[in-house]
């Protein structure tokens, strides 16, 4: 299969990542068994351009969480091809809903921009150490890394949130909105 080996480095500490991509090599059950037992992370890439694709990732989905009940293993839902919007036949509303229901991250990329590339194997790096490392590791990190929130962003959330109250929509998305943050649980 093809195996990708990088290193990468996320808040200030080196990374080795392991990329498996071997899903689509064969499709032998046992292949496709093995894999869902393997691994300290998923990351489940759908094309926003095809639905089916969406929907055999939201089945691929359930199919990991059976795999590893037991476990709190990261599972990042990726939408693809977000650069060809005139092609594009799931929205980010459903990638996100779906994010949501499955209690996974998700992200759009555009794997032929790098759009959100970085942010996605970053995240994954973090979403590794949100479960492995101590409490302590993990608040020290973040403490390193987090930037001062300016005023105008701290309003917007602000505004947001009294928005979210009054619309149901709109509660839904602000409910929904820790789904894209890589770098929380």
């Amino acid at each position: 299969g093809n195996t990708y080996d990088r290193s990468i480095v996320v808040d200030g500490e080196e990374a080795s990542l392991v990329v498996f991509d071997i899903w689509e090599q064969d499709d032998s059950q046992w292949l496709q068994n093995h894999c869902m037992k393997m691994g300290d992370a998923y990351i489940i890439v759908y094309s926003v351009t095809d639905k089916v694709s969406f929907e055999k990732a939201s089945e691929l989905r359930i199919q990991l969480r059976r795999a590893r009940q037991t476990e709190d293993i990261p599972i990042i839902l990726v939408g693809n091809k977000s650069d060809l919007v005139r092609s594009r036949e799931v929205s980010v509303d459903e990638g996100r809903a779906c994010a949501v229901v499955f209690d996974c991250k998700f992200i759009e990329t555009s794997a032929a921009l790098h759009h959100n590339v970085k942010d996605l194997f970053e995240g994954i790096v973090r979403q590794i150490r949100l479960r492995k490392d101590s409490k302590e590791d993990n608040a020290r990190r973040m403490a390193n890394t987090k930037r001062r929130e300016s005023i105008g962003k701290k309003a917007k959330r602000f505004l947001g949130r009294i928005v979210a109250k009054n619309n149901k929509k709109m509660a839904f998305k602000a409910k929904s909105k820790s789904c894209h943050d890589l770098s929380v649980l």
